[in-house]
């Protein structure tokens, strides 16, 4: 039976998703290789630019919502304000009722948000595990590693040597897996793989040291590795935190600069990132409590991206500062794109796609659910009681005003028309 952690992924849902996401970084570092220059770290960058323009349009839904959601979002609260200590059922059902005909309204769902983030998320954790295991999805990243990693698994001792190196113990439990121990050589192979995969310079230095029969084959290992991995002077297989000490202790102060650099960037880039994020209005304490988090969620991820890029290999420092540098140039773009959106008719459009669905469902839009009855006849009958005490003139100015408003843009009965009177009847109270 194969281990929970395998070279590629195979988390549920994850582990498809990061194998379809692993052909396109192959496809990618295979064009690079053709022109001459097979980089892991511009494999990154073009891999990470690639990922989000194809999200670009669920990022857009998403921006969309939360438009649509700050121009409804005070009718939603009148009708919260006055059912607030109303507890019985039926109140329950008349702000539910009144609640959803908003929602109506605007042809959105109260989920409308929750399906474009079901659907990144596993496209990002995907993401980060084709990026942290590279050579799982990438053949010609993966044959750097032979014919060393056959020779090593045919030295004595050499599985519990590795198991001594820093990130050897994520994968702890494949070297006692039956799959292991019982002598699968793919599996043996892969696992020797993740763990060289994440090896320091030292940790490299150690195997030609205690196995000097394989000095040549660790050299060749190396340097094709470092090929690879060379960006700007960087080794990016390495954290910066391992760099900067290594180069402290060597005298290379630029090499310290340039890996100190990318946790800056990271940092900076993901702070720039969250200010061009659409902030909420802070309409009542409750979306006051939540600008408030949002701002010091907005401080503190920053120093989180910077504490993570330094412990990290530099590799995934530079997925974090081109993934915020894209996320920024695509909040810009989509900003200008939703600024200059006509909302109205977005709604109209909402509205009319909402109706074809209800239809093809055999449900005609244009009657009222039983709540919606229900609510009516309350309302109906309130205004009743109220205008019996007017005079007949009055009452003709009322009703007029009353169907002229109920029925303006929308059919008599229809649902819109039903969320117009809502709206009127919040607007009274409101006022009052």
């Amino acid at each position: 039976m194969p281990g929970i952690i395998l070279t590629q992924n195979r988390t549920f849902l994850i582990g498809p998703v990061a194998k379809l996401l692993g052909y396109i970084m192959e496809g990618i570092f295979f064009c690079l290789d053709k022109i001459g220059i097979p980089n892991i770290g511009l494999s990154i960058i073009l891999f990470t630019i690639v990922i989000y323009l194809l999200m670009m349009p669920l990022t857009i839904k998403q921006q969309k919502f939360s438009k649509l959601s700050a121009k409804m979002n005070p009718e939603l609260q009148a009708i919260q304000a006055r059912y607030k200590n109303k507890k019985d059922n039926e109140s329950m059902m008349r702000m539910n009722e009144e609640t959803q005909a908003v929602y109506a309204k605007y042809g959105v769902s109260p989920t409308g948000s929750c399906l474009q983030l079901l659907i990144q998320m596993p496209i990002l954790f995907a993401l980060y595990r084709v990026i942290y295991s590279m050579p799982a999805y990438v053949g010609k990243i993966k044959d750097a590693f032979f014919p060393l990693v056959d020779e090593l698994i045919s030295q004595t001792g050499s599985a519990d040597f590795i198991q001594t190196f820093k990130d050897a113990g994520m994968f702890a439990r494949q070297f006692t897996n039956e799959a292991f121990t019982g002598g699968n050589m793919d599996y043996i192979r892969n696992t020797y793989i993740d763990v060289l995969n994440r090896a320091s310079t030292l940790e490299w230095h150690s195997i030609a040291e205690k196995f000097p029969s394989l000095s040549a084959d660790v050299t060749n290992t190396v340097e094709t590795l470092e090929k690879y991995n060379n960006f700007l002077g960087l080794n990016i297989g390495n954290s910066p935190s391992f760099i900067v000490k290594e180069s402290l202790a060597s005298g290379a102060y630029l090499m310290v600069a340039a890996a100190i650099a990318v946790p800056l960037l990271a940092a900076v880039t993901q702070w720039i990132n969250t200010k061009l994020m659409p902030q909420p209005e802070n309409n009542n304490s409750q979306e006051n409590a939540m600008a408030s988090s949002m701002k010091t969620m907005n401080y503190m991820m920053p120093i989180m991206s910077a504490i993570f890029c330094y412990t990290l290999p530099a590799g995934m420092g530079l997925y974090w500062v081109a993934g915020a540098v894209v996320r920024s140039i695509q909040q810009v773009v989509i900003n200008k794109h939703i600024d200059k959106m006509d909302l109205d008719e977005v709604i109209k459009k909402n509205v009319e796609k909402r109706n074809k669905k209800l239809a093809k469902a055999g449900i005609d839009p244009n009657k009222i659910n039983s709540y919606a009855n229900m609510s009516t006849r309350n309302i109906a009958s309130k205004a009743n009681s109220s205008t019996s005490q007017m005079t007949q003139a009055q009452k003709d100015a009322a009703v007029k005003n009353s169907t002229e408003y109920y029925n303006k843009n929308a059919k008599p009965g229809s649902l819109a028309s039903k969320a117009n009177m809502v709206k009127q009847y919040n607007e009274k109270n409101n006022r009052k």
